[in-house]
C-alpha cells in the first residue's frame, strides 16, 4: 500500500474541501481498504468521513426516511423505523453481510461499493477495462460464472452485488449528494452506471461530490416486501442473484410494485417490464411465473454464467410469493 494523507474534518463542506483532485472519502474502509492493499486503489489523501453529523436516521415531512450516509449497516439494519416502515432494506442488509462487516460498513460506503470481479480486483491479471481502461475484458472469454446477464457491454461484464442497493432501488430511493455548488437529489437508479464504453466509472457523481444521505418515500409495501439471495454457501457470500420485491396492496387488490434484481447486472436492475405487471390485479391472480420471466428480459448469457438466467426466474418468484403472501 502506498503512503497517503489523512484528514479528519468536521463538516462536509470540510470535507468536501479536503478532497482535492487524488483523494477519496473513506468510511467504514470496507471495500477500499482491501482495494489499496492490493494496488487496485491509490488514492494519495483519504478524507474520513465519519464526524460529520451524517450518522442519523430521521423522518421526513413526507412521511419516510433520511438515512445518513455516515449510518452504519447494522444500526439502519436494527432501527425500529426502518423494520416498521421498510422492512425490506432490513432483510437485505442482514443477508449483506458478517456482523462485523456490518459494524463497519456505512450506508454512503456501500452505495460506492465496486465489483469483486476476480479480473477487477487482483492485479495479475493484465486485461481489466475498469481497472485499466482500454486493456480488454478478461472475465468475457475467461472465468465469467458470475458475470451479468443484463446491461453488459463488450467492454465489460462486471455485476454490482451490493445487497443493500437492491433494496433501496425497489423502495424507490434517492441519493443526496453535496458538491461545491450545493446539494443534489439522484433518483437510486441513476446513480448507478452501466458499463458502456467506460467501465472505469461506477456513477453518475461529480468530481468532489460527497453522498449526504439516503431518502426513502413512504412505502405501503412494508407487509408485502420480501428479499431473497441466493448464493453458493449459508455463511457470509455475495450473492449469486438476489431479488428485491415491494408490493403496493390495497384491499387485496394491487396496485404497483417494484422489482429489482441484484448481481445480474453491473448496476442494480431495475425489472422494468415485470414491473409493469404489477398492478390492476387481486392477489390470488397474479401469474407469480410469468412476471418472474419478464423479470429478465432481454438476459444474454455467456459461456459459463446461463444458468444466472433460470436462478434469477425462481429468485423473483420466490420473492414474489413470499411478498404476496402465497408462499
Amino acid at each position: 500500500m502506498q503512503a497517503f494523507d489523512y484528514l479528519r474534518p468536521t463538516s462536509p463542506d470540510a470535507a468536501i474541501a479536503a478532497l482535492g483532485a487524488e483523494g477519496k472519502f473513506i468510511g467504514g474502509g470496507t471495500n477500499l481498504v482491501d482495494l489499496m492493499k492490493s494496488g487496485v486503489e491509490t488514492p494519495h489523501r483519504l478524507v474520513d468521513v465519519n464526524h460529520l453529523g451524517l450518522d442519523k436516521i430521521e423522518s421526513t415531512d413526507a412521511g419516510g426516511l433520511r438515512i445518513g450516509a455516515a449510518v452504519r449497516n447494522s444500526d439502519v439494519a436494527n432501527d425500529r423505523q426502518v423494520r416498521e416502515s421498510h422492512p425490506l432494506l432490513s432483510q437485505a442488509l442482514l443477508d449483506g453481510a458478517s456482523p462485523q462487516l456490518r459494524n463497519l460498513a456505512t450506508v454512503g460506503g456501500n452505495l460506492m461499493q465496486r465489483t469483486r470481479c476476480d479480473y477487477f480486483v487482483d492485479p495479475a491479471f493484465a486485461h481489466c477495462n475498469k481497472r485499466n481502461p482500454g486493456s480488454g475484458c478478461g472475465a468475457r472469454d475467461g472465468f465469467n460464472r458470475y458475470h451479468a446477464i443484463l446491461g453488459a457491454s463488450p467492454a465489460c461484464v462486471a455485476v454490482h452485488s451490493s445487497d443493500q442497493n437492491v433494496a433501496l432501488l425497489a423502495l424507490d430511493a434517492s441519493v443526496i449528494v453535496r458538491g461545491k455548488d450545493g446539494e443534489r437529489r439522484i433518483a437510486l437508479n441513476e446513480f448507478h452506471r452501466l458499463p458502456g464504453d467506460h467501465p472505469e466509472v461506477d456513477t453518475v457523481l461529480k468530481p468532489g461530490e460527497l453522498i449526504v444521505a439516503v431518502e426513502l418515500p413512504p412505502s405501503r409495501a412494508a407487509r408485502h416486501s420480501r428479499y431473497v439471495k441466493v448464493r453458493e454457501r449459508a455463511s457470509y457470500a455475495f450473492a449469486l442473484v438476489s431479488a428485491a420485491v415491494a408490493l403496493d396492496v390495497q384491499d387485496g387488490r394491487l396496485q404497483g410494485g417494484r422489482i429489482a434484481l441484484g448481481s445480474v447486472a453491473h448496476k442494480p436492475w431495475l425489472a422494468e417490464k415485470a414491473n409493469a405487471l404489477l398492478s390492476g390485479h387481486d392477489l390470488g391472480d397474479l401469474d407469480f411465473a410469468a412476471i418472474a420471466k419478464a423479470s429478465v428480459d432481454g438476459a444474454q448469457a455467456l459461456r459459463e454464467n446461463g444458468y444466472k438466467i433460470a436462478l434469477a426466474q425462481r429468485a423473483v418468484e420466490r420473492a414474489l410469493r413470499a411478498a404476496a403472501g402465497a408462499a
